[in-house]
């Protein structure tokens, strides 16, 4: 006799510390086009960003609150040996937002050739590498071959 098992809903939560929790929720708003939960008296230390229902991204004030591994910015790199990666059906428009933010980019968008998408790789404010992609298999076959970025706003 079958028998079904039940399939675990994940999804990924990231929080990281940043200096400035106000200037870092305009910055990820702003790039991926995405809002935060809402102010309450607490926006100052922590913030939750959403993409509609669905949490993104968790901001939190360094040294704040007592929290293990939220103190101590200069004990290492920020997000040292970590990438915030994004996925976005908009990637172009992102892109554009990118340069709009005067954000640092680490490498311009290109092709992942094994995915078969598009990626830019930025620094936020605080120094995090932050990568934005667009969906998996969605660059057009010239663009691998050539590992061109024709459709990739500049």
């Amino acid at each position: 006799m079958p028998t079904s098992k039940k399939q675990a809903v994940v999804r990924a939560q990231p929080l990281i510390a940043v200096s400035d929790v106000e200037a870092s929720t305009i910055w990820y708003s702003r790039l991926l086009g995405i809002e935060a939960d809402g102010p309450s008296d607490h926006s100052h230390l922590y913030e939750r960003l959403m993409c509609g229902s669905e949490l993104v991204l968790q901001l939190h004030l360094w040294d704040e609150e007592d929290h293990p591994n939220l103190t101590n910015a200069d004990a290492a790199p920020p997000g040292h040996g970590v990438l915030l990666w994004f996925e976005t059906e908009e990637f172009d428009e992102v892109v554009r937002r990118a340069r709009a933010l005067h954000a640092e980019v680490v490498l311009e968008p290109h092709v992942n050739r094994a995915p078969q998408h598009r990626e830019i790789w930025l620094k936020d404010l605080d120094g995090y590498v932050v990568v934005v992609c667009s969906p998996d298999g969605e660059a057009r076959e010239e663009e691998i071959e050539g590992f061109g970025t024709s459709r990739t706003a500049t």
